[in-house]
């Protein structure tokens, strides 16, 4: 039917065939040119939806609006210091008004002279390059917009270079440089020349770790951008071609030669003139290099605990703790910390020239019957790093102990040097460090829970175990807070009195029947009553036994949960001795909820989080709940403050420290562990809890069973009473300065009063110094 109906058509309205037109040359061209710079769009399009996973991916719109970037988070004191930072990159943003200008000039002229008058590509500067290439003389015809995108989203990486066409030799780099053209275009289309000059300079490498031109200025000149010199300036551009080749650490001539070739365009380009062309390349680099590591800064066991404590917070907010840019502030006060680090210093100098002196020429290092222990520093030495890689080196044992022997060059800490560079060999290096003594000291506002000083050892940059808030240790008598905290919560009074006797405990573990019978150190009793107050003043062990046993352990381990401690505590009856490991952290905390009136909350670290921007995305509010009833902290409160009052108690050394010229009121509590493996105290005041544990770095390492020096009295307790004297003599710290408040009502309970015994009594020590050992056990 159709076919019928054109031929109608045609005999109607004849249709004559024209012979071809022929087109010109030129209209050829203009088609062909036409066609190809369709075909051109076509594939970018193509190129940048990723057609059939062809090309691999591209940055899209949304990551150009929001790009990413690794920005270091800045850590930050409650006194306004920036005490350290984490990242994986190195750097910190800037904004343009934070830029020299000289080092922007520098940085068009020698990188992308048309940079103003382009859209992110430079036809002229690729035509150069066409040219160029074809005449042999190969060269980048790069835009800094270009070289941005390839920066900041690794265009060059498999990530970006993934697909078929990314696996073709030439097609590949055709590829990623189209790429590159089409993010340097989008770039433009949202971005400021200024913003894109910002960017760049944020987000390139300067080599040595050191990314941005913030970390650049301050890593290699100790300066800030806007204070860039142009010799400066030049070198660190001239370093953009090529970091490693221009690094001025490994190569200082190529690095200068390199400046030097800036210093010429700079000039070429009118930003210096002739004479200061000259002048400047006869300059040294001048570098006034300092390295940075993630670890550098203050409080470097405290940034590592805030670390710890955010990565769950980091996780389920969606932050890079190391890639983020937060700011991050503390409650570390620089001023508090610097007085708890001239502490711990000084007592531990002090500590470990006695120590020493000790042992002398044998060895610290004893079984429970204080016998040396055979192959200690062979045991020790096959955990040693260096010998599992000598031993897999070598493929035997005997090669790498071998090895072992051999000095090298090594730094190794000296309490009063701090580092020393020495040539020892591997094996020497662990008799040395075995015989080092360790520290663990932290301050805590009872009231905020703030921390304000956190010292996890001697010194972060050899010894990373923090003592503060990672190592359990048996807390001799300081556990014994949480025996009297359940007495008294279970209706007993600081002034009732009980026996101090022998006493046998019988209980039953694993279901055999044990029987404990726990001494006093000296292995004496009074053997007449004495006040609650006056036992846990003198650490009487006796008293603290017949305490636990009357509660129960289940309420001594109960008490110690609620008021801080974290760790597992066994239900056997020598934890009311401190037998249990607990963290410094918990025990200072647990004292702290006794000075706080019975309140507990956890340690607080961290008050308010920012993102690069400013804005608030954490702040700290108080979480607190009481645990003991009023009365019942206030008479704890009381057993702590008798240690002052006393005569003879454990803590009557604080007394020797000029601690109390402005009134301030103190308590606290002593504490020894098994062999004087671990000495412990914690120091109250109205504003500030303190607490040192000091050991050796195994359990078998310590002084000698009675000898003083290993007694929390006398090992732990001068860090505090040295803390505390800086603290008050701090004109800046006066809020310190405090008494124990007045009671908010009338208490029921008794607790001022007094034990008279002989004075031939008095001079006995009758802290307990072991607990689980078979002696002090008596199993």
């Amino acid at each position: 039917m159709f076919k019928r109906a054109f031929a109608k058509v045609k005999e109607w309205w004849p249709i004559k065939k024209r012979p071809p037109k022929k087109r010109k040359w030129y209209v050829k061209i203009l088609r062909a040119v036409m066609f190809t710079f369709l075909g051109f769009i076509l594939l970018l399009f193509l190129i940048n939806i990723n057609f059939l996973w062809l090309f691999g991916s591209s940055p899209r719109i949304s990551d150009i609006k929001n790009p990413p970037m690794s920005v270091a988070s800045e850590i930050y004191s409650a006194d306004g210091k920036m005490i350290g930072r984490f990242y994986k990159e190195n750097r910190t943003p800037v904004t343009y008004n934070e830029l020299s200008p000289v080092l922007v000039k520098t940085l068009v002229a020698t990188e992308d002279e048309r940079f103003y008058s382009h859209s992110g590509i430079d036809v002229q500067g690729l035509a150069s390059a066409f040219r160029d290439w074809f005449s042999g003389n190969y060269r980048g015809a790069s835009t800094i917009s270009q070289q941005l995108i390839k920066n900041m989203f690794k265009t060059r990486t498999k990530e970006y270079t993934r697909g078929l066409f990314g696996r073709i030799p030439y097609v590949r780099v055709i590829n990623m440089k189209l790429k590159e053209w089409i993010g340097a275009f989008k770039v433009e289309m949202y971005y400021s020349k200024e913003e894109v000059l910002t960017m760049y300079l944020n987000t390139v490498d300067f080599g040595n770790n050191t990314f941005g031109i913030k970390t650049a200025a301050r890593v290699y000149f100790s300066t800030t951008p806007d204070k860039l010199t142009p010799e400066q300036s030049a070198m660190l551009i001239g370093m953009l071609k090529a970091p490693s080749t221009y690094n001025p650490l490994q190569h200082p001539e190529a690095c200068k030669q390199r400046r030097n070739v800036v210093l010429g365009i700079m000039k070429n380009k009118g930003v210096i003139t002739a004479s200061e062309l000259e002048t400047l390349k006869k300059k040294p680099l001048g570098l006034k290099y300092k390295n940075e590591e993630v670890t550098d800064g203050d409080a470097a066991y405290f940034r590592m605990a805030v670390a710890e404590s955010l990565q769950g917070w980091c996780k389920v907010n969606g932050y890079d703790l190391y890639g983020s840019g937060l700011k991050i502030y503390t409650t570390i006060d620089m001023r508090v910390q610097k007085h708890a680090e001239a502490a711990v210093h000084k007592q531990m100098k002090f500590l470990q020239k006695e120590f020493n002196h000790h042992w002398g020429n044998e060895n610290p290092w004893r079984d429970i019957n204080y016998n040396e222990i055979p192959d200690f520093i062979y045991t020790n030495a096959l955990e040693c790093p260096r010998y599992k890689a000598f031993r897999k080196t070598t493929g035997s044992e005997d090669s790498a102990m071998a090895r072992m022997e051999i000095p090298v060059k090594m730094k190794l800490y000296d309490v009063n040097k701090g580092s020393v560079d020495t040539l020892m060999s591997p094996m020497d290096s662990i008799r040395y460090c075995k015989k080092l003594l360790h520290i663990g000291f932290v301050a805590i506002e009872p009231q905020t829970r703030y921390v304000r000083a956190w010292v996890g050892d001697v010194d972060f940059r050899f010894f990373k175990y923090d003592h503060v808030s990672q190592a359990e240790r048996q807390p001799g008598s300081t556990f014994k807070l949480f025996v009297y905290a359940a007495a008294i919560a279970s209706g007993l009074e600081p002034c009732d009195t009980r026996s101090d006797e022998y006493i046998e405990w019988k209980y039953k573990e694993n279901g055999k029947d044990m029987v404990w019978r726990p001494h006093n150190v000296t292995g004496k009793f009074y053997r007449i009553p004495v006040t609650l107050r006056f036992a846990f003043a003198h650490s009487i062990n006796s008293i603290a036994v017949k305490l636990a046993r009357e509660v129960g352990i289940d309420k001594v381990i109960e008490f110690a949960h609620k008021m801080g401690i974290t760790s597992h505590i066994d239900k056997v009856p020598s934890i009311c001795l401190g037998s249990a490991d607990v963290k410094l952290l918990d025990l200072v905390n647990s004292y702290a909820t006794v000075i706080a009136d019975g309140y507990y909350e956890e340690p607080v670290l961290v008050t308010r989080i920012e993102d690069r921007d400013g804005n608030v995305l954490y702040e700290y509010s108080p979480k607190r709940r009481q645990v003991l009833d009023y009365e019942t902290a206030r008479m704890v409160q009381e057993l702590l403050k008798a240690g002052l009052k006393e005569r003879g108690s454990t803590v009557q050394a604080l007394r020797s420290f000029n601690i109390f010229q402005h009134g301030t009121e103190y308590g606290g509590k002593t504490g020894t562990s098994s062999n004087h493996s671990d000495g412990w105290f914690v120091g109250v005041s109205p504003g500030l809890v303190g607490g040192a544990w000091v050991g050796g770095e195994q359990r078998s390492i310590h002084f000698r069973n009675g000898f003083e020096l290993g007694e929390g009295g006398y090992s732990a307790l001068p860090v505090f009473g040295i803390f505390m004297a800086n603290i008050m003599k701090d004109e800046s710290l006066k809020k310190y300065r405090q008494k124990f408040p007045e009671p908010k009502r009338k208490l029921t309970k008794k607790y001022d009063c007094w034990t008279s015994l002989p004075d031939s009594l008095m001079g006995d020590s009758t802290e307990m110094h072991g607990v689980d050992s078979l002696f002090n056990t008596g199993l």
